[in-house]
């Protein structure tokens, strides 16, 4: 005889919820004309027009190439997770106001000493690790470019102090991925 402990039956409530969770949020992905037949008219109606998804989860196959450096539908680009040593994210400048704010940073070569551009930002973080608090991050987005080899970045940060931003790239032309640190300081 099967017996279920709380812990057990929370367990199982947790799993059910979250696979209907995934069954709903895959057909709210889908394009409904495209959904099974024998799912009922109501259930297709009251799903939303527009799903609201975290900005780091690309909502179209061309905004997934672009993002993740893919050259066409068919193609992977190399696996590599070496560390491009050459190239180098800096802050510019290295303080930002409190609150709203828009962090600029720069790619540069090191062996020439000029900036990157159109780069592939694909992996970025704000956080308070400099000050002990790792687990205090702040949302982050991109924004356009002012000038090439500059990329930009809106975020609120909440408190002032030393702020953590990791940044990952892929750089046209080379092998390997652009990894950086870096430590702003966020003034009233």
């Amino acid at each position: 005889m099967f017996l279920l402990t709380k812990g057990r039956a929370l367990s199982a409530v947790l799993l059910g919820l979250a696979l209907v969770g995934t069954a709903v949020l895959g057909l709210m992905m889908m394009d409904r004309s495209a959904l099974p037949a024998w799912i009922p008219r109501s259930v297709i109606q009251a799903l939303p027009d527009r799903l609201i998804l975290p900005d780091w989860v690309p909502t179209s196959w061309a905004e997934a190439k672009a993002r993740f450096g893919l050259a066409s539908a068919g193609t992977l680009p190399p696996v590599s997770t070496a560390e491009l040593k050459d190239h180098v994210f800096e802050l510019v400048p290295d303080e930002v106001k409190q609150g709203e704010a828009t962090v600029d940073v720069r790619l540069v070569n090191k062996r020439s000493g000029t900036s990157v551009p159109d780069a592939v930002v694909f992996a970025r973080r704000i956080d308070m690790a400099p000050d002990g608090m790792p687990t205090m991050t702040a949302p982050i987005e991109p924004m356009p470019s002012p000038e090439p080899g500059i990329y930009r970045f809106k975020t609120n940060l909440a408190m002032e102090g030393g702020w953590q931003l990791s940044l990952a790239a892929k750089v046209q032309g080379e092998v390997g991925t652009v990894q950086n640190r870096l430590v702003l300081k966020a003034v009233p």
